[in-house]
């Protein structure tokens, strides 16, 4: 009994010795070095064995950088949107090439570098077109009348997976409530047209005042849209009319290349003559007509053709780049 006592004892004491020991000389901690591959967070990329790796991406972002273009008030096409620039991200190129441990283009990572002036900062002027380096255009769909052609010019679109901006007469809403709700549902963008059609180059501040809020009430009351473009009738405007709308928070959209249906042309004619002059940014205008029906699908199969995306004027105004369409 004595001895499993001086033994426990014994233990007690060594244990208590080998404690003190390690306090008194703790173990000391591994030290990592860092690889080549190492890399941080911020604005610290990576360690000296890595620069020239890091300067060949950016010595070829600097050969391929695209600047982005401000907004501009230009001498015949007025009020044109800005678009953004394309750089390389030197900081996500890195880490996507880390692993093959070479220079390949493939991963390279670009990021969008926006202007300086916006359409925003422009003084309010009219719209005919979008920045002529994006390659898209838009439809754009004056309704007043032609109610009969909507049903097939909504199932091209849709076939097409095409969204177009309608702008409204606002007596034309107050009458067809259902087709205005149906083309919303769609997922066309909505647009002030105006409430009875008037020649607004000739109308006073008060009866433009009325005629575009008028209309914007009643397309929010039957939508629950506040529309943000404005589309003069028949191409009718002044600069009151102008800046009307941009009190109204509108702007005012014209077009750059016109179907001219409501004189009821021939379809492919028309068809044709529209292709021809389609380009980057630009805005077509149509209505809700036999022609535009008929000729509808041919335009946008066209426009595909010449590479050119299809959006909304809000797509088309947007800074976003777009790539050519394949």
């Amino acid at each position: 009994m004595k001895q499993i006592s001086l033994m426990t004892c014994l233990l007690i004491v060594c244990a208590t010795l080998l404690i003190l020991d390690n306090e008194r000389n703790p173990e000391p901690q591994q030290t990592i070095t860092p690889t080549s591959k190492t890399i941080t967070t911020g604005a610290s990329l990576v360690d000296s064995g890595m620069d020239d790796y890091i300067k060949k991406i950016q010595s070829y972002a600097e050969k391929h950088d695209i600047k982005p273009i401000d907004a501009k008030i230009d001498p015949v096409w007025k009020a044109i949107p800005g678009y953004n620039g394309l750089t390389v991200d030197v900081t996500k190129t890195y880490k996507m090439m880390l692993d093959g441990n070479n220079f390949d283009t493939n991963h390279l990572v670009f990021k969008e570098d926006p202007p300086n002036v916006h359409l925003d900062d422009l003084p309010p002027s009219p719209i005919y077109k979008g920045n002529p380096e994006k390659p898209m255009i838009a439809l754009l769909i004056n309704v007043a009348w032609g109610e009969e052609h909507i049903p097939h010019m909504l199932k091209t679109l849709k076939e097409s997976e095409v969204k177009a901006t309608f702008f409204f007469d606002g007596s034309w809403v107050k009458r067809n409530p259902s087709i205005t709700k149906m083309i919303n549902l769609e997922g066309h963008e909505i647009g002030n047209h105006a409430y009875s059609h008037p020649n607004l180059n000739k109308s006073s501040l008060k009866e433009t005042q009325d005629e575009l809020r008028k209309t914007s009430e009643i397309i929010d009351d039957t939508l629950g849209v506040k529309p943000k473009w404005f589309a003069p009738p028949s191409g009718s405007f002044n600069q009151q009319t102008v800046d009307v709308a941009h009190e109204l928070g509108m702007k005012t959209i014209l077009w750059t290349v016109d179907t001219v249906d409501w004189k009821k042309p021939d379809t492919s004619e028309m068809v044709t003559r529209v292709l021809s002059k389609v380009e980057n940014g630009s805005m077509i205008l149509m209505h809700p007509t036999k022609p535009s029906a008929e000729g509808l699908e041919a335009i946008i199969k066209g426009a595909k053709e010449k590479g050119l995306h299809l959006g909304t004027v809000s797509n088309l105004m947007s800074e976003k780049r777009v790539d050519p369409y394949k």
